[in-house]
């Protein structure tokens, strides 16, 4: 199976060596990056599992069984799904999932991802959000059950992502509640730094 990764607005770009230590900064449109969970390999797939979905993308989600009981968050290894994508050095992300919120059992309120990646750094340049660290971001949906856009946000500080190189970067989708599931993962420099996409499926 050919995995689909949707950059928008990809534009002319012109590339720049003159930032400090040497890195190479991008100028120019920095295109957003969508990830259809219906292309991802099942090697990707850590206790997680394909379902049959008409209103997603390509028909098919990506979620977990519920059986009432609770999950960890990082460092904990719990079921997760792991991904690359491109990115861009100097570039500032906001990160959002296409959340089935799923039905309450027990323990589980069934909406809530945790997120993680390789290459991200803060503001000071310091590493942050490294897979399997106890750094990440929470994306936490509502308690009806249905779809919706939910942001990945910090604990407290900055909600925003960024990254000390160009190039591709793994992203690491934990579940923190069983019964949860998705089928777009998106990370946006522009389109969506404020608010959730419109739509339920990011347009090409």
């Amino acid at each position: 199976m050919t995995r689909r990764i949707l950059i928008i607005g990809l534009g002319a770009v012109a590339l720049s060596a003159a930032a400090p230590g040497g890195e190479t900064r991008w100028q120019g449109a920095v295109p957003e990056v969508v990830v259809y969970a219906s292309d991802l390999p099942a090697s990707a797939l850590s206790e997680f599992a394909f379902w049959n979905d008409p209103a997603s993308p390509g028909g098919k989600l990506v979620g977990t069984p519920n059986t009432g009981d609770e999950l960890d968050p990082p460092p904990e290894n719990d079921p997760h799904v792991t991904f690359a994508v491109p990115v861009r050095a100097g570039a500032a992300y906001r990160c959002w999932i296409h959340m089935k919120v799923g039905a309450p059992k027990g323990l589980s309120q069934a909406n809530k991802f945790f997120v993680q990646f390789t290459g991200a750094v803060d503001k000071a340049d310091k590493e942050i959000l490294k897979p399997r660290s106890a750094s990440y971001l929470t994306a936490q949906g509502p308690a009806q059950v249905g779809w919706t856009w939910v942001a990945c946000d910090p604990a407290g500080g900055d909600p925003l992502v960024r990254f000390r190189t160009n190039g591709e970067v793994t992203v690491r989708l934990q579940g923190g509640a069983e019964g949860v599931g998705f089928d777009q993962f998106l990370l946006s420099p522009a389109r969506f730094l404020d608010k959730a996409p419109p739509e339920p499926v990011v347009p090409k």
